[in-house]
């Protein structure tokens, strides 16, 4: 039981390997929601459920997330280069590079040279 609810989660496959990974991660989005619930509008909190839910396949909720998080906060440069992957990954290129743009001067703008140089290796990828 969490948070009063009852989770069911059934799921057979024959590699516990996976198995132990999927069951791990689903425990985790309970507990960052739990936590969002008491700090709805941190980012760092939303970014890594983003990251849950990729993982998980629920490609519209990560989406979501992170669009709302560089709306709420341009300066969270973590976010744009995941945000423009998973662009990529839903075949929305021009979106995609639209991101990894604005992602870039992002990073400028707060002089954080790793992320820009990420960014810029994904969007050189990507374009060219």
């Amino acid at each position: 039981m969490v948070n009063g609810q009852y989770r069911i989660v059934v799921l057979t496959i024959h590699h516990s390997q996976f198995t132990d990974h999927y069951l791990y991660i689903m425990d985790k989005i309970p507990r960052i929601l739990a936590f969002l619930e008491q700090q709805p509008k941190d980012n760092f909190l939303r970014h890594a459920l983003a990251l849950e839910y990729v993982k998980i396949g629920k490609l519209v909720e990560a989406r979501e997330l992170f669009e709302a998080i560089l709306s709420d906060s341009p300066d969270y440069v973590g976010s744009y280069y995941h945000l423009a992957k998973l662009l990529e990954q839903l075949q929305q290129t021009d979106l995609a590079i639209q991101w990894y743009e604005k992602g870039m001067e992002a990073a400028k703008a707060a002089g954080d040279n790793h992320s820009l140089n990420e960014l810029r290796a994904a969007y050189e990828d990507l374009v060219y």
